[in-house]
Parts: C-alpha cells; sequence; structure tokens
C-alpha cells in the first residue's frame, strides 16, 4: 500500500494491556472508499522483555507498519503525523497495587491522627478467621502537622438550622452559633476564626500550620529519599486551605508528586479519603514512570497536550476517557476491565427491548463480571487487595480464574487459581516451562486448536501451541489423583473436572451480581468476551439458567474495541451539609447549576460542545442517622418530574434496602456532576432487530473447515466435531453444536443443544 493512500491524523488506535495479552485494535480510512474505515487487530504478548521493551508500543508499531505498508524496526520513535488518537486502558497501577510495587512515599496527617489509617474503620472482613493476616498500610511513614479545624455545633442537632452560625452572601459571620456547648461570648464554642467551609458548614480554625516547621518536615523527607506525599487533613473536604498550604510548600522544597485529599475526592469520612489519597500517592508515580516510558517511543507531537490530534487518551475506572491531565493512579485501577464493560454495554444493549446483559470477560489471569441495564453500575467506594479506596468505578466483580489460572490438586480438592501462570512463563503449552493451567485443559479437550491458535511461541516466536507439554503434565497429575482414590478416572474426566471448577469460579460473581440483588440471572443475557470467553460461555449460561449468549466479532479483543467506542468523561463534585427539603431545593438546583456549567466549559475547551455534551447531575443522600449514603441520579418519572431528587432518593433506597425510614429527614452530602462527551454518533440497529429481519439457513458439516476431537460433558469425545472459519460464514449462517467456530483471535465452543446465528456484528447464541 501506498504511505500517500493513508491522509495525516486518520489512524485511530485503542490498546488494551491486559494482565497476559495485549490487544489493539485500529481503524483507518479505505484507500478505495475513503468514506468507509477498515480495521486491523493485532494480539502480542503483554511481556516478552527478550523482543520488545513495551507492548502498547510494539503493538502500534506493527499497525504502522501495516497501514503504511513500510518497515519500522524496533526501537525507532515513531512518527505520529498519520494517527489521529492513541486510547489506552493499562493494569499498570492494578498490578503495582495487587504485588504491592508501588512507590515510597510518606503522609502528613493532622496532628493526633498518626494511626488512623492504621486502625482503619474496625471492618474484619474475615471475622472467624483465627490468623488475621492485617494488610500493611501503602505509606512508609508518617509526619503529623500541628493543625486543626473544627465543625462548629454537633451531630444530629434536632434545631441544627436555627442554631447555625449564619452568614452574608460574601461569607462573614451574621450571627454567631447557639446551641449547645456556645461559650456564651464568641460566635462558637470557643476561641478561633469562624468561616464557612465549601459544604456551607460553620468551620472553627484551632491551628493554623506553622510554615516553617512544615518546611523543615517536608525537606527533612525529601533529604531521606521521599518524592511523593499524600497529605490528610481534619475535615480538609470542607476547608481545604491548610491541605493546599503544605501541598505548595512540598512542591516548592521539589516533591514531585503531592496528592491532596481534599483535591482527589472531596467527601466527608476521613479514613476512606485518607487510604485513598496514599493509594494515589503510591500509584500515581507507578503510571507516571509507566507512561514517560511509553511516550518515549513516539516524537514530541504526542505529548503536547494542546494538540487535538494526534493525542492521547486514557480509560478511567469509571468508564470513560481521561485526557493525561486528568489521569491519575487513583483512576486507573480498573482501567483495563472498563473497556470490555464499555465495549459490551454498547455492542449488546437494545434500547427497545431493554433486557439487562451481564458482561464475562474471560482473561488471561482473571475473570470480570458487570452487570448493564441502560446505565453503568458505579460504587463509590471498593476494596482491592485489601485496600479501601472511595473512587468512582464501575461495579466489576473479579475472580482469579482465567485461561492462565494454575491447576493443582491439593487434599483432594481440584482447583483452579487463584495463582496464575501470567504471560511469563505462561501455561505449560507457550513453550517458556510454566505450570498446568486453564489453557493447558482447554487444549486438551480439543477446544484449542493449534493449526489455528496464533503461533507466537519460542525463541522464535513463531511456533504453536505444545500439546506434548500439556499431555506429559496431565498425566503426571492424573496419575498423583488416581494414587489418592479407589475408582480410576480416565484422563478426559480428570482434565474436565478442572474446567467444571473453573466454570463454577466464574458463576459465582455473576450470582452476586444478580441474585444476591434481587434479580434473576436466568432473564439476562450473557455477553461473552475476553480471549478465553467463548471456550467456556455455552456452559457458564447452561449453568446459570440463561439461555440467550452474545459473542461480539471482536469479542476476544472487546476491551480495545470498547475503548473505540468510549465517550470523554469529565466530573466535579463539592461536598454539601444540608437537608433536602423544599426550601433548600432551589440552592441546591443553584449548586448543581453551577457545576454544570464549569463541566460543560471544560468539555468545550476538550472539543465537545452543543448536543454532543450530556450531563448527568447527582446528589449524595442519606438518611439522618444513618451511615449508607447513596449517589442518586433524578428521573423524568420521579415526583414532579423536575429533578425530584427525594422521590428518587426513595426509589433507589426502597430498591437497595427493602425498606423506608419514613421518620426521618434527608441529607445532602455532595453535589455532583458528570458530564459525557459523545465520540460517535450511532452504531446503528441492534443485534435483536438484526436477527428478526434475517433469512436464516443451516449451515452444512461440509462446509466446515475440518474436524477435530473434542471432549463434551454428558457426551464424551465427539471424534468428528466439525470446525468452521468465523470469516468463511456468511450473514444468516446457523450452526449447531457440538461444533467449534474459530478465528484469528478466538476459539467459541458451541454444546451440544446449542444454535449460533451469525450476524453483521454477533454471534447470537441460544441454547
Amino acid at each position: 500500500m501506498a504511505p500517500a493512500s493513508i491522509p495525516d491524523r486518520s489512524i485511530r488506535i485503542c490498546a488494551d494491556r491486559g494482565g497476559t495479552f495485549c490487544d489493539v485494535h485500529a481503524s483507518y480510512p479505505d484507500p478505495e472508499n475513503p468514506k468507509q474505515r477498515k480495521d486491523i487487530v493485532v494480539k502480542l504478548l503483554s511481556q516478552d522483555p527478550g523482543n520488545y521493551k513495551d507492548a502498547p508500543t510494539e503493538g502500534i508499531r506493527r499497525v504502522l507498519e501495516i497501514v503504511t505498508g513500510k518497515q519500522i524496526p524496533r526501537g525507532e520513535t515513531l512518527k505520529t503525523d498519520k494517527i489521529d488518537y492513541i486510547r489506552l486502558s493499562t493494569t499498570v497501577a492494578t498490578n503495582a497495587l495487587l504485588e504491592r510495587k508501588g512507590h515510597k512515599h510518606a503522609l502528613l496527617i493532622t496532628r493526633g491522627f498518626k494511626d488512623l489509617l492504621l486502625i482503619g474503620n474496625q471492618s474484619r472482613p474475615k471475622i472467624f478467621d483465627l490468623n488475621i493476616r492485617r494488610p500493611p498500610p501503602l505509606y512508609s511513614t508518617v509526619v503529623e502537622v500541628d493543625e486543626r479545624v473544627t465543625l462548629v455545633g454537633y451531630t444530629s442537632d434536632p434545631k441544627a438550622e436555627e442554631h447555625a452560625v449564619q452568614f452574608d452572601e460574601d461569607g462573614k459571620v451574621v450571627r454567631g452559633y447557639r446551641g449547645r456547648g456556645w461559650d456564651g461570648q464568641g460566635n462558637a464554642e470557643g476561641p478561633g476564626e469562624i468561616v464557612r467551609g465549601l459544604s456551607g458548614e460553620a468551620v472553627r480554625i484551632m491551628t493554623r500550620p506553622d510554615r516553617e516547621a512544615v518546611k523543615k518536615d517536608l525537606q527533612k523527607l525529601y533529604d531521606d529519599g521521599y518524592r511523593s506525599i499524600a497529605i490528610v487533613f481534619c475535615h480538609s473536604y470542607t476547608f481545604p486551605e491548610h491541605e493546599r498550604e503544605v501541598g505548595a510548600l512540598a512542591r516548592e522544597v521539589g516533591f514531585t508528586h503531592v496528592s491532596e485529599s481534599s483535591q482527589l475526592l472531596p467527601m466527608i469520612k476521613m479514613v476512606p479519603r485518607g487510604v485513598s489519597s496514599t493509594a494515589d500517592a503510591y500509584l500515581t508515580p507507578i503510571l507516571r514512570d509507566y507512561l514517560d516510558g511509553f511516550f518515549n517511543g513516539f516524537d514530541e507531537k504526542l505529548r503536547d497536550g494542546r494538540l487535538r490530534s494526534p493525542r492521547v487518551e486514557f480509560m478511567g475506572s469509571d468508564g470513560g476517557l481521561v485526557d493525561l491531565n486528568n489521569f491519575s493512579g487513583l483512576k486507573s485501577i480498573l482501567s483495563g476491565p472498563a473497556g470490555g464493560v464499555v465495549g459490551y454495554a454498547l455492542t449488546s444493549w437494545d434500547e427497545k427491548r431493554r433486557h439487562p446483559i451481564i458482561g464475562l470477560d474471560v482473561g488471561g489471569t482473571s475473570t470480570d463480571v458487570s452487570r448493564f441495564d441502560g446505565r453503568y453500575e458505579v460504587v463509590y467506594e471498593t476494596t482491592t487487595a485489601g485496600v479501601t479506596i472511595q473512587s468512582p468505578q464501575l461495579d466489576i466483580n473479579t475472580v482469579a480464574a482465567g485461561g492462565g489460572s494454575c491447576l493443582t490438586f491439593r487434599n483432594g480438592l481440584f482447583l483452579a487459581g487463584p495463582e496464575s501462570a501470567g504471560a511469563q512463563p505462561g501455561p505449560a503449552c507457550y513453550r517458556k516451562g510454566g505450570p498446568l493451567a486453564v489453557t493447558d485443559a482447554n487444549l486438551m479437550l480439543g477446544r484449542l486448536l493449534p493449526d489455528y491458535f496464533p503461533k507466537i511461541f519460542g525463541k522464535s516466536e513463531k511456533e504453536p501451541l505444545d500439546v506434548e507439554a500439556s499431555r506429559s503434565a496431565f498425566e503426571a497429575l492424573a496419575k498423583e489423583i488416581n494414587s489418592s482414590q479407589e475408582k480410576e478416572l480416565g484422563l478426559d474426566e480428570i482434565v474436565y473436572g478442572f474446567i467444571k471448577v473453573a466454570n463454577e469460579t466464574m458463576c459465582r460473581p455473576i450470582r452476586a451480581l444478580t441474585e444476591a440483588r434481587g434479580y434473576a440471572t436466568s432473564k439476562h443475557i450473557l455477553a461473552s468476551f475476553g480471549g478465553a470467553g467463548g471456550q467456556h460461555a455455552c456452559e457458564i449460561a447452561e449453568l446459570l439458567g440463561i439461555k440467550t449468549i452474545l459473542i461480539h466479532r471482536y469479542s476476544s479483543i472487546l476491551s480495545a474495541y470498547g475503548l473505540a467506542l468510549a465517550d470523554r468523561a469529565y466530573e466535579l463534585q463539592e461536598p454539601s451539609s444540608t437537608f433536602y427539603t423544599p426550601e433548600n431545593r432551589s440552592s441546591l438546583t443553584a449548586r448543581l447549576d453551577r457545576l454544570d456549567a464549569a463541566v460543560r466549559e471544560e468539555l468545550k475547551r476538550q472539543g465537545f460542545e452543543g448536543d454532543r455534551v450530556h450531563t448527568e447531575r447527582m446528589l449524595n443522600m442519606r438518611f439522618e442517622g444513618t451511615d449508607t449514603a447513596l449517589m442518586v441520579l433524578s428521573d423524568a418519572k420521579d415526583g414532579d418530574g423536575k429533578e425530584d431528587f427525594e422521590a428518587a432518593f426513595k426509589r433507589v433506597y426502597k430498591a437497595e434496602f427493602g425498606f423506608l425510614l419514613e421518620t426521618k429527614t434527608i441529607v445532602v452530602d455532595d453535589v455532583k456532576v458528570r458530564g459525557i462527551g459523545k465520540t460517535f454518533d450511532t452504531l446503528g440497529e441492534s443485534v435483536f432487530d438484526e436477527v428478526e429481519k434475517l433469512d436464516k439457513r443451516p449451515v452444512d458439516r461440509s462446509q466446515a473447515d475440518s474436524t477435530h476431537s473434542t471432549y463434551f460433558d454428558k457426551l464424551g469425545r465427539v471424534d468428528d466435531t466439525p470446525v468452521f472459519l468465523l470469516p468463511a460464514l456468511e450473514v444468516g449462517d446457523v450452526v449447531e453444536g457440538p461444533a467449534m467456530i474459530i478465528d484469528d483471535t478466538q476459539t467459541i465452543v458451541l454444546i451440544p443443544g446449542a444454535k449460533a446465528v451469525l450476524t453483521s456484528k454477533h454471534l447470537y447464541i441460544t441454547l
């Protein structure tokens, strides 16, 4: 292909670096028909130090070679003039947290609270465990800062609004506090300047930080080799000035990363706010180091944030794209799986039928499960590797069962995971001397075919999967298993036993997201993706009573494909401390309007305006006296239909907990606006509409590319299982199980009784 035929700034590249594989999806204008775009898919190992330093950079190099038709030597700086954008999702921060390989950092905290994050919130997840191993804190040292502010008044004062300090419009005190504890002289319970906090609460400044003393402490930390710090002060969510002051001093001293808790997440509750800040100080420097290495592989233009194109965007944990300035360790914890959720949600959802969907992402190291019912399900507090983090993330349940999960036999039990073979050394069949894994089991059962599997193994990166290595390892394991029991099991039964255990492990988080929350699992549709998804989808659906499965054409790289469909997101949040009453409703609406305008302004700066911008306005609400706040988005059907948050809160609370506290007033803890910049117009008709209209015709077995001996549950080995090539099938073709459908990056196993219809973008499977 002539290089001149590709216009400048026209190649769109999305790369998802997972635990085992790095997937790259790219599109560019078809030189023969510039209005159409052609797709390229590249799959490579996430780590292969013998051949390349960084997998996404190597994947992009291969894409540029294919598109431009020119050889580009490894290690050469890549030119970006042909690139429109690069979108990345990365598990660098997640892995650093899981493996505890983050950046050494110090915690600066209000004097007297030195051990606060160590004590935590007293939760005991394993209450009957006799040997509790508490994960150590992320920070390496603590410095106490002599500063203190307090809130005027007390919690749950029945006459709070009557007793509260009254301010004028400029924030000056008009009348002091008049409730219990007032000292009878000043404006509060004791001496100290009174100011109005961001949440509207009156704040009494008891001690301001001593700049000289703080600077001395910071200099000592700097001299000891610290370059990253987290600052967590009492009540900084509503009064952030002391944190800002100390943060500015730290930057003067030379600290390269400063996490101020009030800037990261201005939310009440000091423990999760503090842990989140230490997680950010622990992970962001690692992420920045990785991104520096990534940018070094390209020319200068890519890093220049002022350019619209070429540009780099990152997938945030909440399913929205952010630019380099807004990307941090905290926002990247679920960066990898979030792309897949966006991918299946946008390609499987049907607005008319509104069938809820379960996303099943079976990767190399783990399986991620999520649910989509017209809106992304977001949680604001999650625990990853024993660290409870407060940050908006898609509600994704992860279990350690994937293609690379190690298979072992211990104490008479078949185990799949949680240990993983990863990409280095990988499963036994990867020719690197690795342990037995789920991939080996699928290979032995005939569910993976070496002839069709990418030949990227061995020293030359050109060898196929090694069946003999899997066989000899399984035979040794079978001997061990049979020696410990009376009834001798055949090799296939043993291998399939491990697959059953892995399947059941993958079903567990699906039940947690559906049945445990009052949704019937069988009424969902299963959208299966991830490299190993197609080998397990039919059996998992059968276990759960699900009748319809959707497998996208790009399902094995759907996390990368989802990046191409994702929207740009930007959000602002402010603390609040008001009751939701008819009198306060207008002031809350005014605050939402102000945040809404600021969010739209930022998205305009990023290139999105007019009808391409959509905002979601939310209040974080709870019943007074309770600890559980819910982030509420009002619906046109709620109450009077004019952003009636009270009716919306009661609807959401009832659905979550099954009852209402009718006598309690409602407190608003936070005000939040999330802006979304649409990156595409429409994805065309839904797969369900297409299936209804299609002319369906059964595919004859003679059209199979080959046959293979494959093992199925209850049926045993089917020696002549037909193997169909996905690119050779046409839209409307119907394949009946038992069969296998294969393309360059995935193998889909159809169990007996399953029927697959090929549509333009999906395999639509019914059981």
